[in-house]
């Protein structure tokens, strides 16, 4: 009965829509880079640096959207250096990608130590306020959890369309979908697929830090160095779970998000009193692994993923 009670509540499925957008603006950008054959293992940090240089840029006096914009471009960089690393010059994608992550999280400590170094806990920030949607945001169930959130969360949803629209109704999405598959194709069609491998880790690493910031701007108000908490790693197995689709990503997004929200609320039951609250925060994880172990078995790897590719090779 506390199951169905919880399932039913807006405050359950407005806290998992929340906790899903960070997952969403991520998943999206490690989507775009996987589509165009490019592993982006430098997630985890990006998401970091994109946390910090947004919170960062709106406590010295910018305002929100401009700390959203200064976190996409502090990714952008990133994503810069792991696209230059891997693709003109061939690296490990593996070994670039954590190498990406151990800098970039080392670039914010540095940063905040050599920014606040009296500091004993984080400044607050005035974050991103909801923005009900008249007449919307009063539907039973429905309202309070789709449309009386933050401008970043109806800009991640947003994101979700845009991205398909793009990967499955341009030209631009299908040089990007050919270059992940059939890279030789590309090239044949006088196109660079340097060019466009790189275009998507820029891109995508950008939407990862927006990912990132959403959780200094608008789900907190302050920065920590655990904040992100591996989301990035869950961002990676949630492309493999959506088979490499903008939509089914974005749901398990949403589904992970319902199992982490559940098992908070679940820990306050009566269950929680004999429960360790540690098995409670395996839950969404062990509920995940499985979901991605039942949805992989049908998914299509793009073909050329992690495949190096030089100009005149077949």
């Amino acid at each position: 009965m506390e199951l169905f009670d919880i399932l039913l509540s807006a405050s359950f499925w407005a806290a998992a829509v929340r906790i899903a957008s960070p997952l969403i603006f991520a998943t999206l950008g490690e989507l775009i880079c996987e589509r165009a054959g490019v592993l982006n293992l430098g997630i985890e940090g990006i998401m970091v640096i994109g946390a910090f240089a947004g919170w960062m840029a709106v406590y010295l006096g910018a305002g929100l959207w401009a700390g959203v914009f200064v976190a996409m471009l502090a990714g952008m960089a990133f994503g810069l250096l792991h696209a230059t690393l891997t693709v003109p010059f061939g690296l490990s994608q593996h070994v670039v990608g954590l190498g990406v992550t151990l800098l970039a999280t080392a670039t914010a400590a540095f940063a905040y130590r050599l920014s606040l170094p009296e500091v004993t806990s984080p400044p607050r920030i005035e974050p991103f306020q909801p923005w009900p949607i008249p007449g919307l945001a009063d539907i039973p169930l429905i309202g309070p959890a789709l449309f009386a959130q933050t401008p970043l969360t109806y800009l991640a949803f947003a994101l979700i369309a845009v991205v398909s629209v793009v990967l499955y109704r341009t030209p631009l999405g299908l040089a990007l979908r050919a270059a992940g598959e059939n890279p030789a194709s590309v090239e044949a069609q006088g196109l660079s697929v340097t060019a466009l491998r790189m275009g998507a880790v820029i891109v995508g690493s950008g939407l990862m830090a927006v990912g990132g910031a959403f959780l200094t701007m608008s789900a907190f108000s302050s920065f920590f160095f655990e904040m992100v908490n591996g989301r990035g790693w869950i961002c990676i197995a949630l492309v493999v779970f959506g088979a490499w689709r903008p939509g089914k990503a974005a749901l398990g997004a949403l589904l992970f998000a319902a199992f982490d929200a559940g098992q908070v609320r679940l820990q306050q039951t009566p269950i929680g009193a004999y429960v360790p609250y540690q098995v409670f925060l395996m839950v969404p994880y062990l509920l995940s692994i499985l979901a991605l172990e039942l949805m992989s078995r049908r998914a299509e790897v793009p073909a050329a993923l992690m495949v190096p590719f030089n100009k005149g090779e077949r």
